[in-house]
């Protein structure tokens, strides 16, 4: 995980980002595998607890998908939210790190939602 961490600083610091987006793409870097956040959370991770929509548009432009995992944050009320490769997408790939998300589901901020039967 360090080598993922200092790979991602390095980019990060080479790249045309603004402070907010740079931010952004370090909070989410450090989501765990298997664990969900909302907007609202990166947003407040970012210093800008009120722009959850911005980090919407900056994680949808994202370029460093391998080392910014975007599909790991999700609205508030427990939706998967926007995705720039599509809901299905998202999904397979919550899926695929052992996470189910109920429909309607409430999320709680890091934990793990597993041992649930359905997904949204």
């Amino acid at each position: 995980m360090k080598g993922r961490r200092a790979q991602l600083s390095s980019i990060l610091k080479e790249a045309k980002l603004s402070g907010f987006e740079r931010a952004v793409y370090k909070a989410v870097a450090r989501i765990p595998a298997g664990e969900v956040r909302s907007y609202a959370w990166v947003a407040a991770r970012a210093g800008r607890p009120l722009a959850f929509r911005a980090v919407g548009n900056a994680l949808n432009k994202n370029p460093f998908t391998g080392l910014v995992p975007c599909h790991r944050v999700i609205r508030s009320d427990g939706s998967l939210g926007g995705f720039a490769r599509g809901a299905a997408a998202k999904k397979r790939m919550l899926k695929a790190e052992g996470l189910t998300l109920p429909e309607g589901a409430a999320i709680i901020e890091g934990i793990r939602l597993r041992n649930q039967r359905s997904v949204a």
